[in-house]
């Protein structure tokens, strides 16, 4: 059995860092049972030299298995414990962009890059083929993605994403933002924005963006996609075909500063009814995003505890056919926000046929 010794990232905000050690030793137990065989034992907090670190053994992680730890979201260095010494295991992260990708929006009620990261990560391995976040290319979808948090992190690992957001300002944000930042970054890219009609009616707006990493795989057409909608996403289905996605992944309304239609809310005096809950919201939209994923895919969500129970949100799943991830690993996840908002997250599954 070999020892070994995760450098947690120093570069979290102060209350995620408070949380940080004990999340990526949820998403690591995740990453074992999941894709690892088990393998991964032993898993604690340890001050090495002063520092602190996540310590785990392992037998027989292979290459493979060290490209998929590689992207662990709170991963700064992972080490080999040798008796006194710790010894470099090189990184295989996928990560294609510079991390301002992901760091450089900073706006009220963004979701923590790191914490989007874990969730995306998680999810993937809920999937039937988790191994396929590194081997494969899953489809992302996010019907809640502000302004793109997700979207950029699938585009960090080179997959094809797609969102959704009812507010036209975050729509217009993302668009401003993206566009820039592949300019600036030399990215060869092409990038539209138009109106998205049925029988002569305007359902919404539609970013579509085609990239490449470099210039030569864009010119070779090997290309990556993000198209954002700005519609509500109680009707993805009228933008998306059913069974496209691979993974759904999602922030939930936290009923302190978001807000999302209701199902049934009409325009009128004083415009539609603002939902603060996230088990509404949910009740209406997840029949509708479940059947946007794959038989196999999988859904994860974060939210508020304070205003939604983990019960409530399991039930909602079932009910669309989906099977909860409800294993110790996937219990290990709540953490502090703030005073308002305690956050955890749930994962279900969409049987295979």
């Amino acid at each position: 059995m070999t020892a070994y010794g995760l450098l947690v990232s120093p570069s979290h905000n102060r209350v995620y860092a408070q949380a940080a050690a004990d999340l990526v030793k949820a998403e690591l137990a995740v990453f074992s049972e999941r894709a690892l065989g088990g393998r991964v034992r032993d898993l604690e907090e340890t001050a090495i030299g002063g520092v602190p670190y996540v310590t785990f053994s392992a037998d027989g992680l292979t290459e493979q298995d060290v490209r998929l730890l590689s992207n662990l979201s709170s991963l700064y260095a992972l080490f080999q414990i040798e008796g006194d010494l710790l010894r470099p295991v090189a990184l295989q992260p996928l990560d294609l962009f510079g991390s301002d990708l992901l760091t450089i929006q900073k706006y009220s009620g963004k979701t923590n890059e790191y914490f989007t990261k874990l969730l995306l990560n998680v999810t993937a391995m809920a999937t039937d083929s988790p191994m396929d976040l590194i081997d494969g290319r899953p489809r992302v979808f996010d019907p809640m993605c502000g302004r793109g948090t997700t979207l950029n992190q699938a585009m960090m690992y080179g997959l094809d994403a797609a969102g959704m957001d009812v507010d036209g300002k975050d729509f217009d944000a993302y668009a401003a933002f993206i566009k820039t930042w592949l300019k600036n970054n030399r990215v060869k890219h092409q990038a539209e924005i138009a109106n998205v009609r049925r029988e002569k009616a305007v359902l919404g707006r539609r970013l579509h963006v085609t990239l490449g990493a470099s210039k030569e795989r864009y010119k070779s057409g090997e290309t990556m996609e993000i198209t954002v909608v700005n519609a509500d996403s109680l009707g993805a289905g009228r933008f998306f075909r059913p069974a496209s996605f691979d993974l759904i992944v999602t922030d939930a309304p936290y009923g302190v500063q978001h807000g999302s239609r209701s199902k049934g809310a009409q325009p009128g005096k004083g415009g539609p009814r603002l939902s603060r809950s996230p088990v509404e919201l949910l009740e209406s939209a997840v029949p509708e995003w479940a059947r946007l994923l794959r038989p196999g895919g999988a859904v994860g969500i974060s939210w508020n505890t304070f205003v939604g129970r983990r019960e409530q949100l399991a039930e909602i799943l079932a009910s669309s056919g989906l099977d909860v991830r409800d294993s110790d690993a996937y219990r290990g996840f709540r953490h502090r926000v703030d005073q308002a908002i305690s956050r955890d997250l749930i994962v279900a599954a969409k049987p295979s046929r």
